[in-house]
């Protein structure tokens, strides 16, 4: 996990205080770490009895030994994870967490603690509920038992129930900063050169999780192709076709949303570098992505001509002959 320490200062702080909230939630984007740092959380909760006295201590503060042996085995009975299950003996997951799911989790809430003071329940995500089973948990959040704290991971808090939101405290994970993506990047693989690291830090969006899926990407060389599209215009469309043919088809589909994640940092590149006078056309431009990318989600949309139309607006982008420089 990187750039978090807000929300684990927040968290260890209301501990050592003894107002450790009892439902919190972990909103931001999928890729975030907010999982992690739901483990992390439950990890230092079952492995620290009572309070901190008002001494936070370290998020990774190790703890009882002995209960920390059970976490990282997955065995510590106080832990209980909501999450999306296979369906049948199949690797493909089921499309909700189940109501039933819930109403097994509450019913472990009625048996007394068999170690340690705290009973830390992960709902991951809790997007993924039925509806049945979010109203569920909404009358369990409502009349919390004691010493449990619940860990509500979500991708989308603006669909949950008003209510669920309510009676949680909210950690908001926020994208990381380009400079802390990219010095982590360099840590996580060295043999990176400068340029890669830059690329994959920009396409990131500042998600670390999108940032270790794009490492393997070859990130830096698609961005010089829709760079040149940008700069030269493309008179004879051949750029443009190339693009087309490298990202169209069903077996193409990781490149077309390879290309759909760079072009935003690019544009925000170009708009950065042009004067103030030439940036309404660069964000005339990402408009037009942002709606072909809408439009092509909605539909049963073919790779090649969404990769064409992208390159068509970053065409639009390149200098004009005469225009000022």
């Amino acid at each position: 996990m990187i750039g978090h320490r807000d929300a684990e200062s927040a968290f260890v702080e209301a501990w050592a205080a003894g107002r450790l909230h009892h439902a919190w939630l972990l909103a931001g984007p999928q890729g975030m770490g907010k999982a992690a740092f739901a483990a992390r959380a439950a990890r230092f909760l079952v492995t620290h009895d009572g309070g901190g006295g008002g001494q936070p201590l370290p998020f990774d503060d190790p703890g009882d030994a002995a209960a920390g042996r059970l976490v990282d085995a997955g065995n510590h009975p106080e832990i209980l994870t909501l999450a999306r299950q296979p369906k049948d003996k199949s690797k493909e997951l089921a499309r909700n967490i189940t109501i039933d799911q819930v109403r097994q989790m509450i019913r472990r809430l009625h048996l007394s603690l068999s170690l340690g003071d705290w009973r830390v329940i992960i709902v991951d995500a809790v997007d993924d509920l039925e509806t049945d089973g979010a109203n569920a948990l909404l009358k369990t959040l409502e009349e919390p038992p004691a010493k449990t704290l619940f860990l509500l991971v979500s991708h989308s808090p603006g669909r949950l129930l008003p209510t669920i939101r309510s009676r949680c405290r909210t950690l908001r994970f926020q994208p990381v900063e380009r400079d802390v993506m990219a010095s982590w990047l360099h840590e996580m693989r060295p043999m990176l050169d400068a340029a890669e690291v830059r690329a994959i830090a920009g396409a990131s969006g500042g998600v670390p999780g999108k940032a270790l899926a794009l490492i393997d990407s070859d990130v830096a060389a698609m961005e010089r192709k829709l760079l040149a599209i940008a700069t030269s215009g493309d008179p004879g469309n051949r750029l443009r076709e190339a693009l087309a043919r490298e990202v169209g088809g069903t077996s193409n589909r990781e490149r077309l949303e390879l290309v759909i994640d760079i072009v935003p940092g690019l544009l925000t590149r170009l708009a950065r570098e042009r004067p103030v006078a030439e940036i309404a056309p660069v964000l005339a431009q990402w408009d037009r992505v942002q709606r072909t990318v809408r439009d092509a989600i909605r539909g049963s949309y073919d790779g090649a001509m969404v990769g064409f139309e992208i390159g068509n607006c970053l065409a639009e982008l390149a200098p004009r002959e005469g225009a000022a420089r």
